[in-house]
């Protein structure tokens, strides 16, 4: 078990058994000790619709019932939903979701009541789950009573993403919705109804399908290519598995980056300052009149720069992920309404946000998008990468220059380089190339940007070969 950049994760077989059980275990002795929680409070719990989640859950629902809690399980709901209804409650939560990996892997984030756990909350819940282990001391790892709030859960994130746009504020948009096994399905179809948008339902699955918006698959955009030609949409929306990633196709069925839907969501919400990852697209800070920060990839990092923004008496304070998940840190006025923080990924506002400015612009999203004049970026990953593999190269192109020179040479020259979060380095001609390990799973992931798409996806050919050559090589 590892936490990554959100959350604990593993193989799906280990958090079915004892794992879960663990981990919920000292997630709530942690809650205890540090007086966050009191016995007999209430904790929340929530899922995706991997096979192996309701197991998961069930294993932390005993565990946490062991402890003293009371167990609301909210079912199959965004990790975004279960989060404001933790916030609204006071109520710390577990949801159990490997987000956008395979099925063979899943996980779990925690919330304490006051919001998502930190970096140093996840070093002391890991410290805590070893000497638990090492001890020998019992873990309940059957089922434990719990009450079912899924309905309450679900309304009050309608509620909240309903109110946002003024009413008929989609009217005249044709969306469909590619549902798959997202637990976000049903609840995207209802609010884009509620604002007017002619809504179709698309691709609904009964087995899981990993959807990484960030990464978007071959398959998966010949999908959205293919139902945007047959019906005419002005857009396709959809989530990952959890509902708090954004997957926005424009009217050819083409992925827009998930940081240009934050870059929008910013204008839309009149933000102030943003805090956003080191791979978020370098013209952002020329593209709003707003203070940018930057950051190591990760929620964690994200909330500690807008908690940061917050100490030193800035408002209007936002952050967003490369991946398009959206994140608030003080309320926001909204359509004459005043929408409480939410400081965890969410990806209903960056959607909105952007089918409502194509809507007043009466542009498709295609020009909009073009209209921000960011360079152009591409990612991808190389998937089943060893752990280890990545930790050698990551070593070795920062041994020193004349390395990170060597490897790059058949690309370009070295002009300079952040270490921020993996190796990000800027070429003699202006091109950027960026390599990271993946903190979730076994993947090597490799982000570009050039002055045009041909020259981005050139560059992110050259940057995933050059890894290949390197391990192949060893």
């Amino acid at each position: 078990m590892k936490f990554g950049t959100s959350g604990l994760r593993g193989l799906s077989v280990d958090l079915k058994g004892r794992a879960s059980a663990l981990y919920a275990t000292a997630f709530g002795k942690y809650l205890l000790q540090t007086g966050k929680a009191q016995n007999g409070d209430v904790v929340l719990l929530g899922r995706d619709f991997r096979d192996s989640s309701p197991d998961i859950s069930s294993n932390c629902a005993g565990a946490l019932t062991a402890l003293g809690f009371q167990v609301f399980d909210c079912g199959n709901v965004p990790t975004p939903a279960l989060a404001l209804y933790g916030l609204e409650s006071g109520a710390a939560c577990l949801m159990i979701t490997g987000s956008h990996i395979p099925a063979d892997r899943n996980g779990i984030k925690f919330y304490r009541p006051d919001g998502e756990i930190d970096k140093s909350d996840e070093a002391a819940i890991t410290a805590l789950a070893a000497e638990i282990d090492a001890s020998g001391e019992a873990v309940v790892e059957a089922p434990g009573a719990t009450e079912d709030r899924e309905a309450v859960c679900r309304q009050l994130f309608f509620e909240r993403n309903a109110s946002l746009l003024p009413a008929g504020a989609l009217s005249g948009l044709k969306i469909g919705v590619y549902q798959h096994s997202t637990v976000a399905r049903d609840l995207l179809v209802d609010v884009l109804a509620h604002c007017g948008a002619e809504v179709t339902a698309l691709g609904r699955s009964e087995s899981f399908i990993p959807v990484d918006t960030e990464a978007v698959s071959d398959e998966t955009i010949a999908l959205m290519k293919r139902w945007a030609t047959d019906h005419k949409f002005d857009a396709i929306v959809s989530t990952d598995g959890d509902g708090d990633r954004p997957l926005v196709a424009d009217e050819t069925g083409t992925p827009l980056r998930g940081d240009l839907l934050g870059l929008v969501a910013a204008g839309f919400l009149g933000a102030g300052t943003v805090v956003t990852p080191v791979t978020s697209n370098s013209g952002i800070e020329a593209a709003g009149s707003f203070a940018v920060t930057r950051t190591r990839v990760g929620s964690p990092f994200v909330i500690s720069g807008m908690e940061g923004a917050v100490a030193a008496g800035r408002d209007h304070v936002m952050g967003f992920e490369a991946n398009g998940g959206l994140l608030t840190a003080t309320p926001f006025d909204i359509n004459g309404k005043t929408v409480r923080a939410l400081p965890t990924r969410d990806c209903f506002i960056p959607m909105l946000a952007i089918l409502s400015l194509a809507a007043i612009r009466r542009q498709p999203l295609s020009a909009i998008a073009a209209s921000y004049r960011l360079p152009f970026a591409a990612a991808d990953r190389l998937e089943n990468f060893p752990v280890e593999t990545s930790a050698a190269l990551m070593a070795h192109l920062r041994a020193s220059d004349e390395n990170l020179s060597a490897f790059l040479q058949p690309i370009g020259a070295v002009a300079a380089k952040s270490d921020i979060d993996g190796l990000r380095v800027t070429l003699g001609d202006g091109r950027i190339i960026h390599f990271r390990p993946s903190g979730n799973a076994p993947e090597m992931r490799c982000y570009v940007e050039a002055e045009s798409e041909g020259a981005a996806l050139h560059l992110l050919d050259a940057g995933l070969n050059r890894i290949r050559d390197w391990a192949n090589a060893r």
